[in-house]
């Protein structure tokens, strides 16, 4: 290297050393750079900590920090926090308010999404510490700890993005139309826009991507939505409401499915369309459809303890496609309101099956066939519980058949009850007892089953029922005698304790119920012949008495309807035994059969072969019994 060369380098370094110092910042440049990076990471550690537990709040938001700051660090701040979106990164709450005849709708700026919704045409139900009902604004999605925000991925961000749930929106309403834009400059923003219909509970909702091609990450191929909602304790019976309270999904491709309604769920539907999601209470919901589909999403169902202020929290994340186009729209509606199963219907895409009937044949029963028939009884008749009452009649009349020949067997029994006696004092062997029992009955014609079909007939109607009444909003703080709700359980008197699996109350229907219960079957069992299995005599008085913890805390429509069907039951058999069935008849029906040729059915033969291989076996084991003893 020569000379010259040496020197060229060395006036090259002289020139890098002072033009490094004469740009070096002072010390009062220093620190408030240090200022900058310091507030700009504690927002990040911030936002983090939000990310891994959004319920969690810090004692100052990152708007309040912001406000904190002089003038001259606060643009560099939001620069830092929010990227392009800066100047929406600061400002002042504002609720904007749009109703029609059935509900309120509050809108706030802060994040652009749905602050309640206020339905007019119902009320919540409070229990006072002093036992008295209270009814209050019912409102839907009102929680301070819920979230309904997008990340929006920005690669130049430190966080990596940001929510928009921190930002401030610009707001723009014509009539029942609003819509919100957070701007990032250059005619670029991101717009939610809502509308109301006249006489609905369908809210339009819509969101626009516009010139964000290049703002947003270039990997970016879907948008994140995250919905946390706090589901409000509404009914006074908050057990009832934990139970039917979940998420219900309608994959694009299947059909609805759910999380589970009693404990803790994660349902990852990875690649998986989805046409909606909703968080449901036992009475209302909270629905979000998309007019296509969203691309996947993530739902999970938290079940909160039972002295929280809430009864469960309900987490949906859910991917939105995009596309990076300039102009970007995806279309979706919310349906907030009622679980009504017409309205439902009326919205499309199998929503109506989110309204918990049963499943199978149970749930077709009370869709199609239960449900027509009650709204067609409350079309003329304004009482629920007189409907209750109409149609318990109507099913027992369907049955009086079945009815009939159920009673005609047992005074058949009846009738042969003197000759089974002198058989017990005949043959002193229990099982042979019974063997010879049978024979009897197959020698006058009487079927010791034919009791069994009406009640066999009933489960479907029953089992139906049990899921009906505490699934239909129709019986919703619907009043009847001394009951205040019929979806709930009516209160007789309240105890100063709590009984376990019974409550702190007395249900006076489930009582009435088990008093007709053990009633009726008193009078249909007295004549009929047990001692051949005599648990079963007490088994059935024992069993209302064991349903009464399990009825005593359920919807009183039900108990209100096994209440009135035992009634129907005593009448029926009272007057059919004694006014309709002619005992006589009866009597020499048995005598004719006695003369005619029998025949043994192939169920017969296998009853008594399995009586005699009973009989076989007990003595072989009293012949071994006495060995060992003679031994």
């Amino acid at each position: 290297m020569d000379k010259n060369t040496l020197i060229g380098f060395a006036l090259i370094f002289v020139l890098l050393i002072v033009w490094q110092q004469f740009n070096m910042p002072s010390q009062e440049e220093l620190e408030r750079q240090q200022q900058i990076q310091d507030s700009i990471e504690l927002a990040q550690q911030k936002v983090d900590a939000q990310v891994a537990e959004p319920e969690e709040t810090t004692e100052v938001s990152v708007q309040e920090e912001i406000a904190a700051l002089p003038d001259s660090l606060k643009e560099e701040k939001l620069s830092g926090l929010f990227g392009p979106f800066s100047n929406a990164g600061s400002g002042t709450e504002k609720l904007i308010t749009v109703e029609n005849e059935l509900m309120t709708l509050v809108l706030t700026n802060k994040g652009g999404r749905i602050k309640e919704v206020i339905l007019k045409e119902f009320q919540k139900n409070i229990l006072t510490e002093d036992k008295q009902e209270v009814k209050e604004e019912l409102k839907l999605l009102s929680d301070e700890k819920n979230r309904f925000e997008y990340l929006l991925p920005i690669a130049n961000l430190p966080s990596g993005g940001i929510r928009t749930g921190d930002l401030y929106f610009d707001v723009q309403q014509s009539g029942k139309e609003v819509v919100f834009r957070a701007k990032a400059g250059d005619g670029r923003y991101f717009e939610q826009k809502y509308s109301l219909d006249d006489n609905s509970y369908r809210i339009g909702y819509d969101i626009k991507l516009e010139g964000l091609q290049n703002v947003l990450a270039n990997n970016a191929e879907e948008i994140e939505l995250i919905w946390h909602d706090y589901l409000d304790r509404i009914e006074i019976n908050h057990n009832f409401e934990r139970r039917y309270s979940t998420i219900y999904f309608k994959p694009a491709e299947e059909s609805v499915d759910y999380c589970s309604c009693t404990s803790d769920d994660v349902e990852e539907l990875a690649d998986q369309r989805i046409k909606w999601i909703s968080h449901y209470n036992q009475f209302f919901n909270s629905t979000l459809i998309a007019k296509e589909s969203f691309a996947s999403g993530v739902l999970e169902t938290q079940v909160l303890d039972t002295d929280d202020e809430d009864l469960k929290k309900l987490v949906s994340s859910l991917k939105v496609p995009y596309n990076r186009s300039s102009s970007e729209n995806f279309a979706m509606e919310f349906y907030v309101g009622p679980n009504e199963f017409e309205r439902l219907r009326e919205m499309g895409s199998d929503l109506e099956d989110i309204v918990p009937f049963g499943w199978s044949i149970f749930g077709t029963v009370n869709r199609w066939i239960v449900r027509p028939l009650f709204n067609f009884l409350s079309s003329f008749i304004g009482s629920k519980g007189i409907v209750i009452l109409v149609l318990t009649f109507m099913v027992k009349l369907c049955l009086y058949p079945l009815t009939y020949r159920m009673l005609y067997s047992q005074s058949k029994m009846g009738a042969l009850k003197p000759q089974i006696e002198k058989l017990k004092e005949k043959v002193k062997d229990p099982q042979q007892q019974q063997v010879e029992t049978m024979k009897m009955y197959r020698e006058f014609g009487v079927n010791p089953l034919g009791g069994c079909m009406p009640m066999l007939m009933q489960m479907p109607i029953w089992i139906a029922l049990y899921r009906f009444f505490p699934a239909s909003i129709e019986f919703r703080q619907a009043s009847f005698l001394w009951a205040t709700d019929l979806s709930s359980y009516d209160v007789m008197t309240y105890l100063p304790f709590e009984i376990p699996f019974v409550g702190a109350h007395i249900s006076l229907f489930t009582i009435l119920w088990a008093g007709t219960t053990l009633i009726y079957t008193y009078y249909n069992t007295k004549h009929m012949d047990m001692s051949a299995n005599p648990a079963m005599k007490y088994m059935q008085y024992f069993m209302p008495i064991m349903f009464l913890g399990f009825f005593n805390t359920y919807a009183s429509g039900l108990t209100c309807y096994l209440f009135f069907s035992n009634l129907f039951n005593i009448g029926q058999t009272v007057v059919t035994k004694n006014y309709i069935i002619d005992q006589d008849k009866v009597r020499a029906e048995l005598e004719e059969n006695k003369k005619k040729p029998k025949k043994k059915s192939g169920f017969q033969s296998r009853l008594e072969a399995a009586m005699k291989e009973q009989q076989r076996v007990q003595a072989q084991r009293e012949s071994q019994k006495g060995k060992k003893k003679r031994k």
